[in-house]
């Protein structure tokens, strides 16, 4: 992976639940007593993580598709996707390299959202493979967690746009899964029966990538 320092960064203060604003939506791990998994540590700063860095991909020629095992097949350029109702949801961060980031708050189109556009999923759907835009990139998830209340594909963070290196314009972002799951660069969102396996979880992690089972490597 490659690894670069990122200037945003928090105060020593963990951010909570309660003093978000209505309206937003809480992760129910942020009630966790002890919100840093086993094995990892909390970081103050957003560490820069990808496989290949950056694809070459803006708004102007970004377009999220969304296929597969959907009753109608749709797409969305980006001044489409911006048009869509928003949500935002304060969540924790967990990356497979062992840190948290604790108390981001994301926005964007909840995937719920995105399945009812696509006019829901068929009955034999049960698995998403998620696909960047960099150099045919995919990871893979369960259906059940990437329709979580907290799961969305996000455009901005703490108040700012996506910068590209963190996934700009639009990430996916399931944050009770590891993060490389959080696909970067997102552009289709494929709905299949069979779990496929994607590509760090062709090279060793694990299919699903729970961190509070420390679901790291292996089945």
């Amino acid at each position: 992976m490659l690894f670069s320092r990122d200037p945003k960064q928090q105060a020593e203060t963990i951010p909570l639940p309660g003093d978000q604003p209505a309206g937003v939506i809480i992760s129910s791990d942020t009630h966790r007593a002890q919100r840093v998994p086993p094995g990892q540590s909390r970081t103050l700063k957003w560490p820069v993580l990808d496989a290949s860095g950056p694809p070459r991909i803006d708004a102007a020629n970004w377009k999220l598709e969304i296929d597969g095992l959907v009753q109608r097949q749709v797409a969305f350029t980006w001044e489409e996707f911006l048009a869509l109702p928003r949500v935002k949801v304060f969540a924790d961060f967990h990356c497979v390299t062992r840190w948290s980031r604790l108390g981001n708050i994301w926005e964007g189109v909840s995937t719920r959202a995105l399945v009812e556009l696509a006019g829901g999923v068929k009955p034999e759907a049960k698995f998403v493979v998620a696909h960047g835009y960099d150099q045919g990139w995919t990871t893979n998830l369960p259906l059940e967690e990437f329709l979580a209340e907290d799961a969305l594909v996000a455009f901005r963070h703490d108040g700012e746009d996506l910068s590209l290196e963190h996934g700009g314009p639009a990430r996916l972002m399931v944050p009770k899964l590891y993060a490389w799951k959080s696909a970067k660069w997102l552009g289709a969102l494929e709905f299949v029966e069979h779990d496929k396996a994607g590509f760090w979880e062709r090279n060793g992690y694990h299919m699903n990538g729970d961190p509070w089972r420390e679901e790291r490597f292996g089945w």
